[in-house]
């Protein structure tokens, strides 16, 4: 006796007209420089981590600016005599260690250089990691020079550096609570330190995802922005030093 089968139902594939062509057969992709699987590929999730950079750097010139405009106004700014019932102006020049400070800007001069050459190594070492997986293919050793960690070195030294800064400025009577000028410079000098302080820990961890030997893409992702950063905290830093020297 002859049983019927439920009838099955074929998907079958869409084709596109173009140009009186027909084209491939379409049958799924991940969007927005997807693999096909709807996740994102290394270019893309370093465009990314880039964007989200560029935006959490935004606030941080914000709060830069707002400074910056504090300080020229305090600066021209009277303040009320209570003796005497007269304005007077008490901004008080501060006597800056220019040549410690013009030391501490060469050692993170040097940090940031070392940070683009630890940036493009590591683009390097992205771009031959499929040739590397060839079987057969040799490429000779993938270790390179330690530029991340010359960064952390030098990096560590500027705010070593700073600290010392703030020593000799206490030296010549020059405390944060002393006049308006020296509270702007310490607070200038030390909002910058904190910022950079993070981008340090960051690197940290960078060198010691290198050290575990993790998949090469996911280090140039933290390497690039991190040294994209450290490139800012430089230029953040000029902008700081020249402020509070030539604006006194």
């Amino acid at each position: 006796m002859a049983t019927l089968s439920p009838p099955v139902t074929a998907h079958v594939p869409q084709t596109g007209k173009h140009g009186g062509s027909s084209l491939p057969p379409v049958y799924g992709g991940g969007g927005d420089g997807g693999r096909g699987d709807g996740s994102l590929d290394d270019g893309s999730r370093l465009r990314r981590a880039r964007l989200g950079l560029a935006v959490a750097i935004v606030p941080i010139v914000m709060l830069f600016v707002a400074f910056t405009s504090a300080y020229i106004v305090r600066q021209g700014l009277p303040t009320l005599d209570e003796k005497n019932h007269t304005y007077v102006r008490d901004w008080t020049p501060v006597t800056l260690p220019v040549a410690l400070l013009l030391v501490n800007t060469g050692l993170l001069l040097l940090s940031s250089i070392a940070a683009e050459l630890a940036r493009r190594q590591i683009t390097r070492q992205a771009a031959l990691a499929p040739v590397r997986s060839i079987p057969g293919v040799s490429l000779g050793p993938g270790k390179g020079f330690p530029w991340l960690g010359i960064t952390v070195v030098l990096g560590a030294g500027f705010l070593t550096g700073q600290w010392i800064a703030w020593r000799l400025l206490a030296e010549r009577g020059f405390y944060l609570a002393t006049s308006a000028s020296s509270s702007f410079v310490y607070l200038l000098t030390a909002t910058h330190a904190v910022h950079l302080m993070g981008g340090l820990f960051v690197l940290l961890y960078a060198a010691t995802v290198s050290l575990l030997r993790k998949p090469v893409e996911a280090r140039r992702i933290v390497v690039d922005v991190t040294a994209w950063y450290w490139h800012f905290m430089f230029l953040l830093w000029v902008y700081i030093f020249a402020l509070v020297w030539f604006v006194r």
